[in-house]
């Protein structure tokens, strides 16, 4: 009788429609799996196509999945008229990476010449190229990649040498044009003279290295990072869970929205793609919020009958939902918005995906009296007036009040913009000049409760310089082969006086002068001025050398004038603030935000080969 009544359901039209669309795909050889941000020479290229006009991309959302990548590239070859000689060369190069998500095998291209290394099996056929491991059955039902990872850079400067070394492998499957299945582990160790003293990279220094989590708290520089998910989707969209860095707003040196500054967290995912025209975006995440709960810990019997306690970190969360449209080729404008939360528990109005969070944030907390969750809203836009030129910007908004945009009242608005370009292409082939100009205002990115931050174990999520401060990048690069990309950049970083975000004083009236009244970019405490000259060469795919060449000047500064209520200018063991001055709080300044290998001027030569990036 059940069964009977099954099959009766399942035959009904409207079922059988709705099991079509998941298990009869648009696209027979699509899958849904990420491309990791680390890969930069891949989206480099899908940037240049892209600037030409030659393609249209959705880069205010980050990674792209390989199929979407795989995509681009053969839309790229339909129009292979408008490709220069060494752009086809790289077409067919990449080609040669994405070709299980083309339903093929990739074919070892070197010196110019074809090797073929496969063995046909009744039900297989299997490729090992690059030197990966690839496996398609006959029927196209079920793929799957491997690949080893290895690399090591060396960094020479006056303060010695640095090696960086790393090792793992990774693998990818796909399963029937509906489910994908991959993960990853690299093992990185840093070693020599630069991690003496502090780490490269470390949540408070300013520099673009993306955060990690290290091993010991005390011991050298080695941590790991795994990645993966699981997918299941079809033609229309995906929803999966997985572990990886994102990147949300359009920016080619680091976004003030999402950057994949903070180490990869685990996430639920959804994103929806109908039409050409819209693509709509939604995760849930568990971030680290490297915050004790002092009501929530172990009980650990110790020596001597003397129990002891150990204090787990407080639950932290985020939701949020980004929307894109594209309603010609030459315009795409991104808008959403976001919550940090800190719940004991995940809050089911959050799993909503299109939803105003702050809207259900008042909801679920304003009717106790108690404090809002942290909210924020984002949009990003990008303009292409003609081939070769591409104009972008982004708008992060963390807090917002009409009432601060009038005139006397010296508040300001903690929010943070960017705007940029891209000319490519034109006059030379190949030649491209980048600019990006990045503002954050006090508090941005901020709370006055400190699990609440915009931060997943203590790394900016938003703009590795964080609030009250300045960016400005401008690039130069140039591809003159297949594979060979060149490029001469020019970062100044500025960091502005510090504060903690203090709404009130220790005995709960408002403080008297308010942190966002404070005027904004007055007082420099930190600058980097960095020239590099890099060099990328990829010997095949996913194999790549390269040559860097940097000049940094990083120094501090002391503030002239008297220090305000919450102003970081120390602090001491117990956690409340003194006030350095001179010399000792240049020092400081700079010990904080600066990795003792790169502080003062430096000329740092960097030399690396690594597979699997």
């Amino acid at each position: 009788m059940f069964a009977k009544r099954v099959k009766t359901i399942l035959s009904r039209p409207i079922v059988i429609g709705l099991l079509s669309l998941f298990f009869f795909p648009y696209s027979a050889h699509a899958q849904r799996i990420p491309q990791a941000l680390e890969y930069t020479e891949i989206y480099d290229f899908i940037e240049e196509l892209t600037t030409d006009g030659i393609i249209s991309s959705n880069a205010a959302v980050k990674p792209y999945t390989r199929d979407a990548i795989a995509k681009m590239l053969l839309q790229a070859q339909q129009r292979d008229s408008l490709l220069s000689k060494r752009q086809r060369e790289d077409l067919q190069f990449y080609l040669q990476d994405y070709a299980l998500e083309c339903d093929t095998l990739p074919v070892y291209s070197s010196y110019g010449h074809r090797h073929v290394t496969q063995w046909i099996t009744p039900v297989s056929n299997l490729s090992l190229a690059d030197p990966s491991l690839h496996i398609l059955t006959k029927d196209k039902v079920f793929k799957m990649r491997f690949r080893p990872i290895l690399g090591m850079d060396l960094n020479y400067n006056t303060h010695g040498l640095l090696m960086h070394r790393v090792y793992g492998a990774e693998i990818q499957m796909d399963i029937a044009h509906h489910f994908s299945i991959w993960g990853s582990i690299r093992d990185n160790s840093w070693s020599g003279q630069g991690v003496s003293g502090s780490k490269i990279t470390q949540p408070l220094f300013l520099n673009d290295l993306a955060g990690v989590q290290y091993k010991e708290a005390y011991y050298g520089g080695d941590f790991s990072d795994s990645r993966g998910g699981v997918s299941l989707y079809t033609w229309w969209g995906s929803i999966g869970v997985q572990r990886e860095r994102i990147q949300w707003g359009d920016a080619q040196h680091c976004s003030n929205i999402l950057s994949a500054h903070n180490p990869a967290v685990p996430m639920v995912t959804l994103q929806l793609t109908p039409c050409k025209w819209f693509q709509f975006d939604y995760f849930h995440a568990w971030l680290v919020s490297n915050v004790l709960d002092s009501t929530y810990y172990y009980v650990e019997q110790e020596k001597e009958g003397v129990t002891g306690r150990e204090y787990r970190p407080a639950n932290k969360f985020m939701a949020a939902n980004m929307f894109t449209f594209m309603p010609c080729k030459y315009v795409q404008f991104s808008f959403g918005n976001s919550i940090v939360y800190a719940e004991r528990n995940v809050q089911a109005t959050y799993f909503i995906p299109i939803a105003f969070y702050k809207s259900l944030d008042h909801l679920m907390t304003k009717g106790l009296g108690s404090e809002n969750q942290n909210s924020q809203a984002f949009a990003s836009i990008t303009v292409r007036p003609t081939d070769h030129l591409r104009l972008y910007g982004s708008f992060y908004l963390d807090e917002f009040k009409f009432a601060r945009l009038k005139k006397g009242n010296a508040e300001n608005n903690p929010v943070s913009y960017l705007v940029g370009f891209n000319w490519s292409g034109w006059p030379v082939r190949g030649l491209a000049l980048r600019g990006e100009f990045m503002r954050s205002y006090i508090a941005c990115y901020t709370h006055s409760i400190a699990v609440l931050d915009y931060t997943s174990n203590s790394y900016k999520m938003g703009h590795y310089m964080g609030d009250n401060a300045q960016s400005i990048f401008v690039q130069l690069a140039y591809r003159p082969s297949r594979s060979l990309r060149l490029t001469l950049d020019y970062t100044c970083d500025t960091k502005y006086r510090a504060y903690e975000y203090l709404r009130y004083n220790i005995a709960g009236s408002r403080i008297p002068d308010p942190i966002i009244a404070q005027k904004p970019f007055s007082e420099p405490i930190w600058r980097n001025d960095q020239l590099r000259f890099r060099a990328v060469y990829e010997v095949f795919n996913n194999c790549y050398a390269h040559v860097d060449l940097t000049y940094s000047n990083i120094r501090a500064f002391a503030p002239t004038s008297a220090r305000i209520e919450g102003e970081d200018r120390d602090w001491n063991a117990d956690g409340t603030s003194r006030e350095l001055a001179g010399d000792d709080l240049v020092n400081y300044y700079l010990n904080k935000y600066t990795p003792t290998y790169l502080q003062g001027k430096n000329v740092t030569l960097t030399c690396g080969l690594s597979f699997g990036f």
